[in-house]
Parts: C-alpha cells; sequence; structure tokens
C-alpha cells in the first residue's frame, strides 16, 4: 500500500528516485499514465493491469467511456526501476504534469501520485480548507472503514 507524502528531485532526463518505503511493493516496472489533475499516476503492473482490465469491459459505444480510455490507456509507459530505485519519465508526461527540479510523490493506496512541486502546493492549499471539505465529503459513505 502506498501512502504519505515524499519530495524528491529531478535531473534533466526526467529521472526520479522513489520513495524507498516503496520498493518492495514493485516487481521491477511500474506502470505511469496521465492524472486527472496535472499530475502523474504511477502503479505497480499488476495495479495496472486490474485498472486495464476494468476500462477494457467499457461499453466502447460510450464516448465518455473511450475518453477514460484514451486518458489512461493511451498514455501509459512501462517503465523499468532502475537498480538504484530510480525512474525516468516519459517527457511528455512530465511536461504535462510541470516537473521540474522538485516533485512530491503522494501515495494514494494502490497507486501513487507525482506532483510538480508548485502544483501540489497549490493542491495542497485546497485540502486544507477545513470548511470546504466538509461540504464536498459529507454525502461520501466512509461507514465500510
Amino acid at each position: 500500500m502506498f501512502f504519505g507524502q515524499y519530495h524528491s528531485r529531478v535531473n534533466e532526463q526526467f529521472k526520479i528516485l522513489l520513495p524507498e518505503i516503496f520498493f518492495g511493493q514493485f516487481s521491477g516496472h511500474v506502470v505511469v499514465t496521465q492524472g486527472f489533475d496535472q499530475n502523474i499516476l504511477a502503479m505497480p503492473v499488476e495495479a495496472f493491469q486490474g485498472l486495464s482490465k476494468l476500462l477494457m469491459g467499457l461499453n466502447i459505444a460510450d464516448p465518455l467511456a473511450r475518453s477514460l480510455q484514451r486518458l489512461l490507456l493511451g498514455n501509459a509507459s512501462f517503465l523499468e526501476i532502475q537498480s538504484d530505485g530510480t525512474i525516468i519519465l516519459p517527457e511528455r508526461l512530465s511536461k504535462f504534469a510541470g516537473v521540474d527540479s522538485e516533485i512530491v510523490i503522494i501515495g494514494q493506496g494502490k497507486y501513487f501520485e507525482v506532483w510538480s512541486k508548485t502544483l501540489w502546493q497549490h493542491q495542497e492549499f485546497i485540502l486544507q480548507d477545513v470548511e470546504s471539505n466538509c461540504q464536498k465529503f459529507a454525502s461520501m459513505d466512509l461507514s465500510g472503514m
């Protein structure tokens, strides 16, 4: 399970170091794709295979389904994790997410997100609005915890 926040640096080839606590959760590879927010989603191959199966089960006659498939499947890349725990993010995804010299990695359970430091600071500001959070999340049923 991926959780927590981790800061990392990025070099000019978009090479990043994964948090050490994440190392044991991969079989040597990671799949990255475009996120729903201006970020990058990253997950173990097995998790991506499960997501892919769900996506491919959607009705391709539905324009919304096709759009979601394009977003997640059409932007996916299979990356090798180097022996030092680094990966090289695809340039296209890095530019989409505004990745520069510093990133923040956010654990999300079965996957994690890669954010530019600047965009994450804005997201964090939104998440710290207690009143807004109460209104936004009030209808969600978390009783199954």
